[in-house]
């Protein structure tokens, strides 16, 4: 837990209290041990005081459900109060798992029904919470984060929502575009990312890499990513390329231009192990596209860091391009649903981002600066020391 000393010392807003929806669960779990672990060990001043009951808990579940009628309608109903509490919804829109029955069909749960039982919750406070903070880890819409044409402007529309509602804070990870907190610029917006972890998660997985710009390439498949990729590569001391995107403007498929061809931007890497990242991996054919292309130009190895795993194709894709060594390893972290076979495949790794979240939860409930969470430069620093020097 880090600066643990900031924690020892700061009077919490109001008591904590952890709404895990169900397309969450196993995410929420882990987040809310760590928080037990955290308050535990942390001697805060306030421990003891009568005023600040409920500081260090067995858990900071809260008790609620969001049942559906046989018509598809649902409610959120709350186990337990939660006047005067800090509370922090965590939600997963992209858990396309669940299910619910209607009018005797089984229909599976969008990012419009996951989105709904979050506003069902906010509800169902009626107001009672000394704050609420939504902590969102894949951005409902956010794709749909411009209007280029006659067009709905939904993930705008969802935290201009959201924020009427009664929301204080935000949280989320990798936004599309982080501009989308212009919508309601006078609430709190934190967008994080999860480079720290991909850099555990790849160090840990391969022993021999070398990271200095004549051995490495951090890569950005598109022009959206670049900024991600800069910064990784500015922090490990690598050097940096990008692809362009050449779509076919004048047809849509799927709701987006198709791509024509990638077009490569950088120096020659022949030899070299790529690093690719991005905020997400959708149905993987750009992905996969871009790491052919990479082999043929004679890549040594490439690993793919994204944030968000959807996989809307299925798997099969991935496993043939691995097969045929077009990629070495894909990264992506624990934020969203990833379906229980993607966890058994050698090319797997995961980057766990529940004891970084749980650290964020507890210095907002602490009203302590995110500056300690927010910028992992330090820490990607020191574990690149610690790889070479054979600790890691």
């Amino acid at each position: 837990m880090p600066y643990s000393k900031d924690l020892e010392s700061a009077m919490p807003v109001a008591p904590l209290k952890l709404v895990v929806l169900g397309s969450a669960l196993e995410l929420g779990k882990k987040v809310n041990d760590y928080l037990v672990d955290f308050r535990s060990k942390v001697n805060n001043v306030y421990n003891n005081d009568p005023a600040f009951q409920g500081y260090a808990e067995d858990s900071y579940l809260a008790k609620f459900s969001t049942p559906r009628f046989n018509s598809g309608e649902g409610k959120a109903v709350l186990g337990e109060t939660v006047r005067g509490k800090d509370l922090f919804i965590l939600v997963d829109v992209c858990n396309h798992s669940l299910t619910y029955t209607m009018n005797g069909f089984t229909n599976h749960m969008s990012p419009d029904d996951h989105y709904q039982d979050l506003k069902r919750v906010i509800a169902a406070t009626n107001g009672k919470a000394h704050r609420i903070n939504v902590i969102m880890p894949f951005l409902y819409e956010g794709r749909q984060h411009r209007r280029t044409g006659r067009e709905s402007l939904d993930c705008a529309y969802a935290f201009e929502e959201l924020t009427e509602m009664g929301v204080s804070n935000f949280i989320t990870f990798d936004a599309h575009d982080p501009r989308i907190q212009n919508a309601a610029p006078l609430s709190g917006f934190d967008n994080f990312t999860a480079h720290y972890q991909f850099t555990r998660a790849l160090l840990k997985s391969e022993k021999d890499l070398i990271l200095d710009k004549d051995h490495i390439i951090v890569i950005s498949p598109d022009e959206g990513a670049l900024d991600r990729a800069i910064y990784f590569s500015s922090v490990i001391g690598a050097d940096t390329g990008m692809f362009y995107k050449r779509r076919d403007y004048s047809t849509i498929v799927n709701g987006k231009n198709p791509i024509v061809a990638h077009e490569f931007l950088g120096n020659d890497i022949e030899g070299k192990d790529i690093i690719i990242i991005d905020d997400m991996i959708s149905s993987g054919d750009s992905m996969i596209d871009t790491s052919r292309q990479l082999k043929a130009m004679k890549a040594k190895r490439v690993f793919i860091c994204t944030t968000f795993g959807l996989f809307t194709n299925g798997l099969a894709a991935f496993d043939k391009a691995y097969e045929e060594g077009v990629f070495d390893k894909v990264i992506t972290t624990n934020l969203s649903y990833r379906p229980p076979e993607l966890l058994t495949k050698p090319y797997y790794l995961e980057a766990d981002m529940s004891k970084f979240l749980a650290s964020i939860i507890d210095f907002m409930n602490h009203d302590l600066s995110m500056e300690h969470v927010s910028t992992p430069t330090e820490k990607i620093q020191r574990i690149l020391e610690r790889y070479a020097d054979g600790l890691e």
